[in-house]
């Protein structure tokens, strides 16, 4: 049997860790405070400090999380696959506070002294999965360097996300991504597979 007081633990700090994305995401690292955080996430001093000694540790614990805060529908790998999913982050980074937080911090971790690009390795570590897959599968071109794509991709949604945060507060994501896509397939895949693929967002940003 689990016991009650670690149950209320790990329940007291994913209540901290979302009302701190909620803030992190409205008031930026410079913006935010532990006494914002907690009046949000409606804890004590005591309970906050139990969990997360400063505001910078509650930064890293956010960032840290971004993975973990998009859930991803199963489903089978390579190429399409792979686009689908860029429209779903697209969809997440619209709805999902927790993912946009993470997100904003990654970009602002100058402002609480952290220099970690470990958040954008994890995800061309998750891209590269894809574009191995593609590559079996005979989706690639043969000059294509999964990982270095991999890594390209990575830093060309983070351009294009931040962009369209900027100008539109990411409503205009999805035909953003779509014109990335548009871009990079004819360096990335032949003729013959892009005729097959779909460069869309799909109902409420959810892959098939």
């Amino acid at each position: 049997m689990a016991d009650p007081k670690q149950e209320r633990a790990v329940k007291t700090r994913k209540v901290i860790l979302h009302a701190a994305a909620e803030v992190f995401d409205q008031w930026g690292y410079s913006g935010a405070s532990i006494s914002k955080i907690m009046a949000r996430a409606g804890v004590t001093q005591g309970a906050m400090y139990f969990h997360f000694k400063s505001k910078q540790e509650l930064a890293q614990a956010v960032m840290a999380s971004q993975q973990e805060f998009v859930e991803f529908p199963p489903g089978e790998f390579g190429l399409q696959r792979m686009i689908d999913l860029t429209f779903y982050l697209a969809h997440e980074l619209q709805t999902n506070v927790l993912v946009r937080a993470s997100v904003r911090l990654a970009v602002e971790q100058g402002e609480f002294g952290v220099r970690d690009d470990t958040v954008y390795q994890e995800w061309a570590d998750q891209l590269l999965l894809y574009l191995r897959s593609a590559r079996e599968r005979g989706e690639l071109l043969p000059e294509v360097d999964e990982q270095e794509f991999a890594q390209m991709l990575v830093g060309a949604y983070g351009g294009t996300q931040l962009h369209s945060h900027i100008s539109t507060n990411r409503a205009d994501l999805p035909q953003r991504v779509a014109s990335l896509w548009r871009y990079l397939l004819p360096g990335l895949a032949p003729e013959h597979v892009r005729s097959h693929l779909r460069i869309e967002p799909l109902p409420n940003g959810v892959a098939a």
